[in-house]
């Protein structure tokens, strides 16, 4: 068996139907009763049937990304799969991996993932915030383009940009309020960017402006009870690896209002052996991410019957 890491998706994978190539398997369907029931509705009927526009509300896609991640996981598992060395998830993603590791529940994690959704999306006004990909550039330039931007509104504004997501070593997501985010983009093409990409998102995931959502995960993380890790996770925020419940508590309330080193997180895999990094959960947007990140790294994905066939013929 080859040394490999699972990996899962975070919010914009989501599709209607995405758990259909998994049929009737009774793992998803034990999977889907119990976060419906922790939450109190029916998730099973909003992933196959949507509609689109249901699914793509924060609130429920935060939801439906954690559970569909969670029974490929015990898909996996339940047939026979081998145990990752370690895991990690991007954003949202983490916190599937926390319950993949025995951290969270998923009754536990299901309640706790809708009360982030809906404190992200209050934190800032709808139409206030926004989100742009930028695309053929290196991190550090993004960096120094984002303080640029919001150097040019003067002293003691309240316009924010700051790079937040670091997909690959070329790709890198921005947010902050809407008017520095497109200035952003303009200084950042100006500068060399390729492209600038505008995000169809409904706040500024990840960025200083979700403190306030951050204090509200915070209180409700402070009631929940976490076990220690049954297989290292490396956390977003720090690219490490925490077992203390109050270091994990706290590495999720800084992941809110916190960049996704998502390069480092890979990168990290890698340094812990691995040689294999599976996506675990709806798309292959992480796979695709691997290769950009370490061309000597091999990405699969996990998403139905037949792709977790392919992982296992992959990594036997």
């Amino acid at each position: 068996m080859k040394s490999f890491a699972f990996v899962f998706p975070g919010q914009g994978s989501q599709s209607v139907g995405m758990l259909d190539g998994w049929g009737d398997h009774p793992v998803v369907a034990e999977t889907l009763r119990e976060a419906s029931d922790a939450l109190g509705e029916n998730l099973g009927h909003l992933i196959k049937d949507g509609p689109k526009e249901a699914l793509a509300l924060t609130t429920n896609t935060q939801p439906v990304m954690l559970v569909a991640g969670v029974a490929a996981w015990r898909v996996w598992s339940a047939e026979g799969g081998a145990a990752p060395v370690a895991l990690a998830g991007h954003s949202l993603g983490e916190y599937s991996a926390l319950v993949a590791s025995g951290v969270l529940t998923l009754a536990q994690a299901a309640p706790l993932v809708r009360l982030r959704a809906a404190a992200l999306q209050e934190a800032v006004p709808v139409g206030t915030g926004a989100m742009a990909a930028i695309l053929g550039m290196e991190a550090s330039k993004v960096i120094a383009g984002c303080a640029e931007a919001a150097a040019s509104f003067g002293p003691g504004t309240a316009e924010v940009v700051e790079a937040v997501n670091f997909n690959d070593p070329i790709q890198t997501v921005i947010a902050g309020t809407k008017a520095a985010v497109d200035k952003a983009c303009e200084v950042l093409k100006a500068n060399g960017a390729k492209r600038a990409l505008p995000l169809p998102v409904s706040a500024p995931f990840h960025s200083s402006l979700m403190k306030p959502a951050a204090e509200k995960l915070r209180e409700a993380l402070g009631g929940v009870a976490l076990a220690a890790p049954a297989i290292p996770v490396v956390n977003n925020v720090d690219v490490a690896v925490r077992e203390d419940a109050d270091a994990m508590r706290d590495a999720l309330y800084r992941q809110a209002f916190g960049a996704v080193r998502w390069v480092e997180c890979v990168q990290a895999l890698k340094a812990r052996g691995v040689t294999h990094i599976v996506e675990c959960g709806p798309g292959k947007v992480l796979a695709g991410l691997t290769k950009r990140i370490d061309p000597e790294l091999v990405g699969a994905a996990v998403f139905d019957t037949a792709s977790l066939a392919e992982a296992r013929e992959l990594l036997a």
